[in-house]
């Protein structure tokens, strides 16, 4: 018997009753010598109930309410409920909580409630759904508008503040959201400094918004300076810090896998390799045994081998082809027929099977900057659901009928259908096509006698252009309707001959992108009519809330500054404005005016139809009332089950009896929410990526010596002690300060050049001068100013860049360094990430010469290694996330709508 009663052990263990007593501890210490984290976890535990039944000690924190008092409160007014975000630049100071569906009384709570200071978050942790009591309005205080470091010095009176907003302290915590962390292990001395002797060491957690955290461990000597995963066990109102325990080992700080590993498991993310019972469930494809078409299919599908021009357009190296399209003029009739023909992967994955759970699990293809974890086995992505040319494959199709003047829809149908894709086109190879280039050739047409390649070349050409004409079309009507083109920053990874990346490339903007991308929208613009037409209350749709008015006000001061109106009422006149809002000086201004729109929009979330009115369903961005995600089935979960409800609604038209009802709303709803917590996860994870690769490329090389380190910079925003610049070469954004620690501010010379001298600062909305005994000089929005870039290490969190001015005027970089009208952001990216992935293949290398001897690599060490050296077809699709992250900001940032036309899968 194993018993924590100490009584029973000292009475009954010396017996000898047939039943022998023992303690946990001695339990594990005689029967488990080496299950070393099941003793630290149980250490963690005693420890964390000793605290709990320790009456003398002072309390820290104020006991948290009972449950019942909370719920209470919130239900009369009193109490307001939310979820807590912690500023991560001033961790100790900030937190905000988002107020979910409050009944307070105070008038005034149309905002985020801010929390100041640890005492009054009360053991709360960024994430944790809490209950606030709001202070008196005399108590009430405002954001700090200063930009800071990261993490918070304990300054708060001199710094400015925005004007007071509701301010007050969590009483309670209804939902702790706990989830794995990433620490870092203190060095020795500081382990000998805080243990005194005892096995509890606190480690300082990777995300700067959560407090250290006190472990029990016997392996502090063996791991310092190394990253490990921890899990939350208690926090009790007599200790400073919350307890926790060891989990497992990631690796030594500043190693690429161990930085990798960290991003993952910051975000959630869990991609182990694909298990042995899932991909016994897949297809067989191999030269012994060739996949075919089931007769049974060729039966039931709508066969297009032969009827349709079918082709795909998607980035060189493209290995996952969801998409392809057709068009032609159909004989007899002013009509035209438009096609857009989706993998069916439904078809290859049942609904409930191991498969199917392990997509859900993942809900999306997570990419990152030197890597990417797949939704679904590469039989399937790369292969038998990749819509490749000259070969058999099922497919979801949506066929309409066009009057070929108005492009008004005579007929549209749905259905799985079987078709065979003849041309697969690079983007670039299909713009040439249409332009007419001279020795522009789909490599199908190269063992073609030269009269049937001039046929059959026109034909595609032809079908280009009347692709590009009904897409422009398409197009001009969602632009009537307020359709927004938002800015953002889009690269593809360019591989070699082994499926390495070897840099990455700007994606030049090309019309058929345009083209493409529209006949996307367009797409799945008529399944979202279809599914939810025929399941009103559970069909899953994405909408993008209008943003609130407020949220414009950067984007509205700034444009002002330069003499431009920006109307903010509808997304119609907001279109409209930034068209007009163009400075022919300088392209960057109408940029980075579509950068900070995108910034004040919210997210585009997936949602059930019976968790929303109908008026809620519109899709702000897109301009569209109706919206849902179809084109994509290989990379997206959310897509999968479009598929299948798409499938039923097909069926219930046709009055055949549904096997399996689709999910009911609620179960649709909760689904819902995972995904877009995976989105955001994977948005997150692939901002972190690049980030650690812009540290990574830059940490190497001298600021003061090396020209690379030297950029342009456009300033966009103004703050208290410095500006927001971003980075046309390199694509970053970051902040400058014109102040420092000593109380210096930056002082400019007469040749431009800066230096720091005794001054002071005063701010404007559109501006900011420095004063010192050189004089004064104002720096003002939209202005370039040169920038040296260097990397500022930190031993227990992320790597990041830091921005210092050195010249108030444009930096002129050498001829062979120039960004070049459009290119800079993918050539500086392109040299970044090539430089990365080498140092990184040269380091392993070495470290593989010098353990040739060692045993192979653990489990653990092996876990998240899925595709080390895959070939991406795209990397960083939605990159603009990392261009916009405003990094100084208060409010979390808010990420871009649907992308406009990033990817052929709208």
């Amino acid at each position: 018997m194993i018993t924590e009663d100490a009584a029973a052990v000292g009475e009954y263990s010396s017996l000898n009753a047939g039943v022998y007593v023992i303690s946990t501890q001695d339990y594990l210490q005689s029967f488990w010598p080496d299950l070393q984290a099941a003793r630290e976890l149980h250490g963690s535990i005693s420890q964390a109930l000793q605290e709990r039944e320790s009456e003398g000690q002072e309390r820290q924190y104020t006991e948290h309410l009972p449950l019942e008092v909370l719920e209470a409160g919130i239900k009369s007014g009193r109490y307001v409920q939310g979820t807590l975000n912690v500023n991560k630049h001033r961790a100790q100071l900030e937190a905000f909580v988002r107020v979910e569906g409050s009944t307070n009384k105070c008038t005034e709570l149309n905002s985020d409630v801010l929390v100041c200071g640890g005492k009054l978050r009360n053991r709360a942790v960024h994430g944790d759904v809490v209950v606030v009591e709001l202070l008196p309005k005399g108590d009430w205080r405002g954001r700090n508008t200063a930009l800071t470091e990261g993490e918070a010095e304990d300054r708060t009176g001199e710094e400015p503040q925005s004007l007071p907003m509701p301010t007050g302290r969590v009483v309670g915590i209804l939902q702790r959201n706990w989830r794995d962390y990433v620490v870092t292990f203190p060095l020795w001395e500081e382990v000998q400094s805080q243990s005194h002797g005892s096995q509890r060491i606190l480690v300082t957690p990777w995300d700067y918004r959560l407090p250290r955290i006190r472990i029990s461990t016997q392996q502090a000597e063996t791991l310092q300076g190394h990253r490990a995963i921890v899990r939350l066990d208690s926090w009790e109102s007599t200790s400073l810090y919350p307890n926790g325990h060891f989990v497992r080992v990631l690796g030594r700080a500043g190693e690429l896998e161990t930085e990798v590993h960290t991003i993952l498991t910051e975000n959630s993310i869990h991609v182990a390799p694909f298990s042995e019972a899932q991909l016994r469930e897949m297809p067989v494809n191999s030269a012994e045994s060739p996949w075919q078409v089931e007769a049974e299919q060729a039966e039931v599908r709508r066969d297009l081998r032969e009827s349709h021009l079918v082709f795909s357009i998607d980035p060189k190296g493209c290995e996952d082809v969801d998409d392809t399209l057709s068009v032609r003029r159909l004989p007899g009739a002013e009509l035209l027929e438009l096609g857009v023909h989706i993998a069916d992967v439904t078809h290859f994955i049942s609904e409930g099977s191991l498969t199917d759970l392990e997509a859900r699990a993942r809900s999306t293809t997570y990419y990152l900057a030197d890597r990417r974890y797949d939704m679904l086995p590469a039989v399937l992505s790369a292969d038998l659901c990749s819509l490749l040319g000259g070969v058999d494959r099922y497919a979801m199709s949506v066929l309409w009928q066009l009057d070929a003047r108005s492009l008004s829809v005579q007929k549209v149908w749905f259905g799985r259908t079987l078709i065979r894709s003849s041309y697969q086109l690079h983007y670039e190879l299909a713009q040439s096509l249409l332009n007419g280039d001279q020795g522009a050739e789909p490599l199908e047409l190269s063992q073609l006698d030269a009269a049937e390649k001039g046929r059959r070349l026109e034909e595609l050409r032809e079908a280009l252009r009347l692709l590009t004409h009904v897409a422009r079309l398409l197009r001009a009507g969602r632009d009537e309707g307020g359709a927004l083109e938002l800015e953002g920053v889009e690269v593809r990874a360019q591989v070699d001959a082994d499926g390495n990346i070897s840099a990455l490339v700007p994606r030049q903007p090309l019309e058929v992108h345009e083209t493409v991308a529209e006949c996307m929208i367009y797409a799945n613009h008529w399944v979202a009519r279809k599914i939810q037409e025929s399941f009103p209350h559970q069909a899953l749709l994405r909408h993008h809330p209008a943003p609130r008015q407020e949220f414009f006000s950067q984007l509205v001061d700034s444009a002002k500054a330069l003499g431009f109106s920006i109307d903010t009422r509808s997304n119609k006149v907001l279109a409209d404005s930034l068209d007009q809002a163009m400075d022919p000086k300088d392209p960057l201004v109408n940029r980075l005016l579509r950068m900070m729109a995108t910034q004040a929009m919210s997210n585009a979330l997936y949602f059930s139809t019976g968790a929303y009115p109908v008026d809620q369903y519109e899709h702000y961005g897109l301009a569209l009332d109706r919206y849902t995600h179809f084109t994509s089935p290989i990379r997206r979960y959310a897509d999968v089950i479009v598929h299948r409800l798409l499938t039923a609604a097909i069926q219930k038209e046709k009055g055949v009896e549904l096997k399996e009802p689709p999910a009911n709303n609620k179960e649709l709803e909760a689904l819902a929410h995972h995904i877009n917590d995976k989105n955001r996860a994977a948005q997150q994870a692939q901002k972190q990526s690049t980030e650690l690769f812009q540290c990574l490329y830059f940490k190497d090389k001298d600021p003061h010596s090396d020209e690379r380190c030297v950029a342009n910079a456009v300033v966009y925003a103004v703050r208290a002690n410095g500006l927001l610049v971003f980075i046309p070469q390199y694509g970053v954004k970051g902040a400058v300060y014109l102040k420092n620690r000593e109380g210096q501010v930056v002082s400019v010379k007469q040749d431009g050049s800066c230096e720091w001298q005794s001054g002071s600062l005063q701010r404007h909305s559109d501006r900011i001068s420095t004063t010192t005994a050189a004089g004064t000089h104002t720096f003002c929005l939209f202005q370039h100013i040169t920038v040296r870039i260097s990397v500022q290490s930190s031993r227990c969190h992320g790597d990041r860049l830091w921005l210092e001015a050195i010249s108030s005027r444009p930096h002129r970089a050498p001829t062979n360094q120039s960004e070049g009208a459009g290119q800079g952001a993918g050539h500086g990216r392109a040299e970044l990430v090539q430089e990365v992935v080498r140092w990184a293949e040269e380091a392993s290398q070495k470290e593989a010469e010098g353990r040739a001897a060692a045993p192979k690599l653990s489990r653990e060490e092996r876990e998240f290694r899925q595709t080390r050296a895959p070939n991406l077809y795209t990397l960083l699709q939605e990159v603009q996330e990392l261009a916009l992250a405003d990094v100084p900001s208060c409010q979390s940032t808010a990420p871009s709508v649907e992308p406009p036309a990033c990817t052929a899968s709208g």
